[in-house]
């Protein structure tokens, strides 16, 4: 198969997708038939409810979903062959992720701007509520350990017998110095077009220049040298503050300037598909492949998640997109176009893998992306000598990424954390005082959500991270279960979640079992250390968890149903 035949195709059903049915899902749902102001509007408070132009709050939100998930899944999955990832990339991407993303953040526009968490209390409960944002909440401060790590480990200086090795650690510190200028650029920005109210159109092409500049001055002069503990530190007191601070100021501008670094990575991506079109090596890369003892089923729906389907996105759409919506019928675009945008990138993932395989670039899932997508690039006529160039910033788009997922998912932790405490309808702003009113505050649960995610993070996350693939699937499930609950109980047609919602489930709890499995014979081989027990116990809970779960949704699905019927 030939990569820019296989992006075509891919490129045309996604297209066709979005066109024909993201506009039969507005119908079914009526996106667009409310006269009531978006959230965004309705409550606008300066700081998370705060209206965004489409362009800007496109970028916040396909910053945020992206990162580094669309990159790393197929990666992992490409043990399976490029063909079943790529079925699972294009079905999900159409009928389970974009629906998912779509279906929540409309949920969320129609509940306040709340997250699935709230929808889940209104819709099923309130013990159902408070068990999804346990999980949500536990899980995304896996999310910020890990990211956290990443980061700080993509920054930091490395040290010989404690002594500072200033040229193995050049490559670190540029990418930092690089990241420090794009927050600087990204406040100048959010100033300039938020209150200075300067044209956006002048103001991005300005802004694309800086960032231009920010690599260039980033990789000749980086004088910040600090250690992966220090980073640590460094990274936990600013997402502390970019979580806390009015959405404008920070979480839009950047992550609207970061999108053009995707944009462009995308761009770079498409030119070296298109101009070198290399065929796919069957020997390196074949179109089916069986791991023994790694099951394709569930492992590759629980490996390939952001391109396809990903829970994370539902919190996204809920959590922060929803609260700056600025019209109703952007929601289509910015969510289902996002998720399908992203569904794109992983497509390029596998081209990616292919070529990378063939010239060598294996070194982890950096090197693979970078390396194969430079690779292609090389070997147009003319473009021999950007090798080296475009590696090394697509590696920096990647670091930027990561930065920008741990902000978004501390902003996220810290709303179900406020949100778990609230009463159907009820919002922050409506509690006047008591212990309530502590346990609400954004300070309090960002200090918290910080300084738990942090400690996980230089205390051994990767102990527990086996575990996220699973944890995410399932949340992914249990938010087209709570969407599909709110849409039975208002009479809107929900079918088109009864199919996703029940595979995710299955795959998830089949996930989770197996790791349940093969974590008890390592404990029973004796010598194990925290870790095996602690993905026990998390696991054995998370299937209590969506059984749970899953009953009382079926209970009120059927409720809704025989009401519907009755009403008939």
């Amino acid at each position: 198969m030939n990569t820019l035949v296989l992006l075509i195709i891919c490129v045309a059903v996604l297209a066709c997708g979005y066109i024909f049915y993201g506009r039969w899902l507005c119908k079914q749902w009526g996106v667009g038939e409310s006269t009531e102001p978006t959230p965004a509007h309705a409550l606008e408070d300066g700081v998370d409810y705060v209206p965004a132009k489409a362009p800007v709050l496109m970028g916040h939100h396909f910053s945020s979903i992206a990162g580094a998930g669309p990159i790393t899944g197929p990666i992992g999955a490409a043990m399976f062959g490029w063909l079943p990832a790529t079925i699972w990339i294009l079905i999900g991407g159409i009928f389970f992720g974009g629906v998912h993303d779509f279906g929540a953040l409309f949920a969320s526009l129609r509940h306040k701007g709340q997250s699935i968490g709230e929808i889940i209390n209104v819709n099923m409960g309130r013990r159902a509520k408070r068990l999804f944002i346990i999980f949500a909440y536990v899980t995304l401060i896996l999310v910020v350990a890990a990211f956290a790590s990443i980061v700080a480990g993509t920054f930091k200086s490395t040290y010989v017998n404690g002594v500072l090795d200033k040229a193995a650690s050049a490559a670190n510190a540029s990418v930092a110095m690089v990241s420090l200028l794009f927050i600087v650029v990204a406040i100048i920005f959010g100033f300039l077009v938020y209150r200075r109210n300067a044209p956006l159109a002048v103001s991005s092409v300005c802004g694309v220049i800086a960032i231009i500049l920010c690599m260039v001055i980033g990789m000749k002069w980086h004088p910040i040298y600090l250690s992966n503990t220090t980073w640590m530190i460094v990274v936990g007191i600013y997402i502390a503050i970019a979580s806390v601070t009015p959405v404008w100021i920070l979480l839009q501008p950047r992550d609207y300037l970061s999108s053009f670094l995707l944009y462009a990575m995308l761009a770079v991506a498409l030119i070296g598909v298109v101009g070198a079109h290399p065929n796919i090596d069957n020997a390196s890369f074949p179109m089916f492949a069986t791991v023994k003892g790694t099951p394709m089923f569930p492992v590759l729906f629980t490996t390939i998640a952001c391109g396809a389907i990903s829970g994370f996105h539902s919190l996204v759409s809920s959590g922060t997109t929803s609260k700056q919506l600025d019209k109703e019928t952007h929601a289509r675009p910015i969510a289902y176009g996002g998720m399908l945008l992203e569904c794109v990138l992983a497509v390029i993932t596998i081209c990616a893998i292919a070529y990378a395989r063939q010239t060598g670039h294996t070194k982890g899932a950096t090197d693979i992306f970078a390396g194969g997508i430079a690779a292609m690039v090389a070997k147009i006529p003319g473009c021999a000598g950007a090798e080296n160039v475009i590696y090394t910033l697509l590696i920096l788009t990647y670091s930027a990424f990561c930065l920008t997922s741990l902000d978004t998912a501390t902003r996220l932790a810290r709303f179900m954390f406020q949100e778990f405490w609230l009463e159907p309808g009820q919002t922050v702003a409506d509690i006047k005082s008591g212990w309530k009113k502590v346990v609400t505050n954004k300070y309090f649960a960002t200090i918290l959500t910080v300084v738990l995610g942090i400690a996980l993070g230089m205390t051994g996350w990767s102990k527990v991270w086996g575990l996220f693939g699973a944890a995410n699937q399932l949340l992914a499930g249990l938010g087209l279960l709570a969407i599909a609950t709110w849409l039975g109980n208002i009479g809107k047609n929900n079918k088109m979640f009864m199919f996703p919602m029940a595979f995710m489930m299955v795959v998830t709890i089949s996930s989770l079992i197996i790791t349940i499995i093969n974590q008890c014979k390592l404990i029973a081989k004796g010598g194990a250390g925290w870790g095996p027990y602690a993905q026990v116990i998390i696991a054995a809970f998370l299937v209590v968890l969506a059984v749970i779960l899953v009953i009382e949704g079926v209970q009120t699905l059927t409720k809704a149903a025989k009401a519907k019927k009755a009403n008939a």
